[in-house]
């Protein structure tokens, strides 16, 4: 089963998920902020998807910035970036898609074309 990480109030995924419905996708819609992956699931996430970890931080989110993570994340060690993201869903970048042959952060309609195709 497909799964997407969002939050409701993040027009990026709002947009996702009214694409996987055009598109007749079946998929379970997990609210990153209140069930946010844990530190083994991001593990095992962040290895499927073959990108860097800092892809899997939000960026452009208040807690990041307020953190001032994008100072501190090049001195920290990936077990550290690892339970930094795992302590708060806001920290993860959205939408999450996982399928069981991809998983793709953020929201490009190509690539989750090409990830859905059957």
């Amino acid at each position: 089963m497909t799964k997407v990480y969002c939050y409701d109030r993040c027009t990026t995924c709002q947009k996702a998920l009214k694409w996987l419905e055009a598109n007749g996708v079946q998929f379970e819609k997990i609210d990153i902020k209140s069930n946010p992956p844990d530190e083994a699931a991001l593990r095992e996430l962040h290895k499927r998807s073959g990108l860097p970890l800092k892809k899997f931080f939000n960026t452009s989110g208040m807690l990041y910035r307020d953190l001032k993570l994008s100072e501190k994340l090049p001195f920290m060690s990936e077990d550290e970036q690892f339970k930094l993201l795992a302590s708060d869903g806001m920290l993860v970048k959205r939408p999450l898609l996982v399928t069981d042959s991809a998983v793709l952060v953020g929201f490009k309609e190509a690539e989750w074309h090409n990830a859905l195709a059957t």
